[in-house]
């Protein structure tokens, strides 16, 4: 008589989107699926809480997701989601009183760029036309699939492809003096390169630039309404029907015996919950895994909407605050010498002028962070409230009540924010792709049955759940070959 299988059995450690999305994998797969989360709310790095006063809702973490919309991974599944669009991803206000803006055509963000207009749309279309080829590149596992260079090279053509990688690859600062010949279109591209928390100067700042400005024309800057949340309880819905558990407030102190184990984890983490079970090389490699600079975060109860001396601004979901390419550059390298620019370069969100669901009728939600040494200690929000109310002069006036969470509050609410890193590690050239460690398949460890599948692997930081879901196939892959 023949006997059934045992249902194989996985648990996961974590329950941020990577670590959810891995789970749906599994689950799917028809394992038995455990994710364990550490603190008393789902959702990792998506978590929505009212942080200032009652009726406000401010996302912890991640708050704007031109990645969530056009993961391949969150389309497969149909989440149930309303995406909120704000008229325009974004707007960088200078001190005349103007801004430029990031418009979802490309046509009309030229239009605001003067002399540079021809540079930014022979920059931008070829990727924005054909977003369908270059996509799979963007958000894609590691190492990348045959298809998807072949569907990039056929989509764009050799020489578009080529001018993009080069592009890409490169620094932004350089980038920006060589494409265009204005401050208005260098600060712009300056201010989207420094969501890569480099220096403008080192490689491959200017890939950021690139790609989220591929972003907010082929698919927007948008966030679920009512919050980043609605991503996490979203999957963990879709997990629940499909039979996995979620246990909350269940830290993990090693790693758990199944058949598999997702560690949506960082790798000093990782290292942790190994107890010296590592092989030496592979150790060495999670402990010489580098993160970046913290950011220090405020967010804002407020009386109205932001008074911004650029009109413009009030269309726009995210602003960008640092006036110059300069300004920019020199703030954002200050933050990897230890120091904090007097004006830092402030990313700021605005997400209720869009979504009434975040604050009280007629009050406002607003968010800002800007970029400083890894753990800093030093309180910076008056030079954050100061770049505010440099372009939006009466803002003080406004705010009802703030949040602040400096790196080491931000890490104290979720450990895979190392210092306050919320790119989950370094995104320069040496751990763009080879993230944790050098390893071709870099989400398999080197014990049997052990994957790790957070944003310190590729494709990186950003609310996708691409990291989870190809640990969760290596995974699988890897128990058929056992079977």
């Amino acid at each position: 008589m023949s006997q059934t299988a045992p249902v194989p059995r996985a648990v996961v450690i974590g329950s941020g989107p990577n670590g959810l999305a891995g789970a749906v994998v599994l689950a799917q797969a028809g394992w038995e699926v455990e994710v364990h989360e550490a603190e008393a709310t789902l959702g990792g790095a998506t978590r929505t809480e009212e942080l200032t006063l009652p009726g406000f809702r401010h996302d912890v973490c991640s708050a704007v997701h031109p990645l969530g919309r056009s993961s391949p991974f969150f389309r497969r599944l149909d989440l149930e989601l309303e995406w909120v669009d704000p008229p325009a991803p974004a707007a960088h206000p200078f001190e005349d009183g103007t801004a430029v803006v990031l418009e979802r055509d490309v046509d009309e963000t030229a239009a605001g760029l003067g002399a540079d207009a021809c540079a930014y749309r022979r920059l931008l279309r070829p990727y924005v036309e054909a977003y369908d080829a270059v996509e799979p590149l963007l958000v894609g596992g590691f190492p990348p699939q045959a298809h998807a260079l072949t569907t990039a090279l056929l989509g764009l053509g050799p020489r578009a492809l080529a001018r993009g990688l080069r592009t890409a690859f490169g620094a932004a600062r350089p980038a920006a003096e060589s494409l265009f010949e204005t401050e208005r279109a260098r600060s712009l591209f300056a201010g989207l390169a420094a969501h890569s928390i480099l220096p403008l100067e080192r490689r491959p700042s200017a890939g950021f630039g690139l790609t989220l400005a591929v972003l907010g024309h082929a698919v927007g800057w948008p966030s679920p309404r009512g919050g980043a949340q609605a991503i996490a309880d979203s999957l963990a819905d879709r997990l629940r029907a499909l039979g996995a558990t979620i246990h909350l407030s269940s830290p993990i102190d090693e790693l758990p015996r199944a058949d598999a184990v997702l560690a949506d984890v960082t790798p000093r983490e990782l290292l942790r919950l190994a107890r010296g079970r590592f092989p030496e090389r592979y150790a060495r490699g999670l402990k010489g895994f580098r993160h970046g600079p913290g950011a220090f975060k405020l967010d804002w109860a407020l009386d109205g909407p932001i008074p911004w001396a650029a009109a413009a601004c009030a269309r726009a979901g995210t602003v960008h605050l640092g006036a110059t390419l300069e300004e920019i550059s020199r703030s954002e390298h200050a933050a990897w010498t230890g120091a904090i620019s007097e004006r830092p370069f402030v990313l700021l969100g605005q997400q209720s002028l869009f979504d009434p669901t975040r604050a009280p009728a007629g009050k406002h939600t607003a968010w800002a962070y800007c970029h400083v040494p890894p753990g800093s200690e030093l309180d910076v929000t008056e030079r954050i409230e100061s770049q505010v109310e440099r372009f939006a002069p009466g803002f003080r006036r406004r705010i009802l009540a703030r949040s602040v969470l400096d790196p080491a509050r931000l890490e104290a609410r979720n450990r895979n924010l190392v210092g306050g890193d919320v790119n989950g590690g370094a995104m320069d050239l040496g751990q763009l792709f080879f993230r944790p460690a050098r390893r071709l398949v870099p989400y398999r460890t080197p014990l049997r049955g052990v994957y790790i599948c957070s944003s310190s692997t590729p494709p990186g930081g950003g609310v996708h759940g691409m990291c989870g879901e190809a640990a969760a196939r290596v995974a699988l892959a890897d128990a058929r070959k056992r079977a």
